[in-house]
């Protein structure tokens, strides 16, 4: 699993300990100004980016955190599964 700079510390080890995953930390390096593109940061802006093409996810409608998970899950099956049926370029 990645995570943005901002999550060091205590996160890697509650990831490694208690959720037993591999968590890597993209950092931007101190050397660098301005706007640069982070390594597989752009496959979570990607996927965020189509998640907001539906409708349901455009406006935070929903009350509880589980309703908007399924909301969420939802979204992503429907992604999914209309991708195989897209005709090659």
């Amino acid at each position: 699993m990645w995570a943005d700079g901002g999550y060091t510390g205590r996160l890697v080890d509650l990831a490694r300990d208690v959720l037993r995953i591999a968590l890597s930390v993209v950092k931007r390096s101190d050397d660098t100004t301005g706007f640069t593109v982070l390594p597989r940061r752009w496959l979570v802006e990607r996927t965020l980016a189509w998640l907001m093409c539906s409708r349901r996810l455009a406006r935070d409608y929903e009350g509880r955190t589980d309703s908007s998970e399924a909301v969420i899950r939802w979204s992503m099956s429907v992604i999914t599964s209309r991708r195989p049926a897209r005709r090659p370029c």
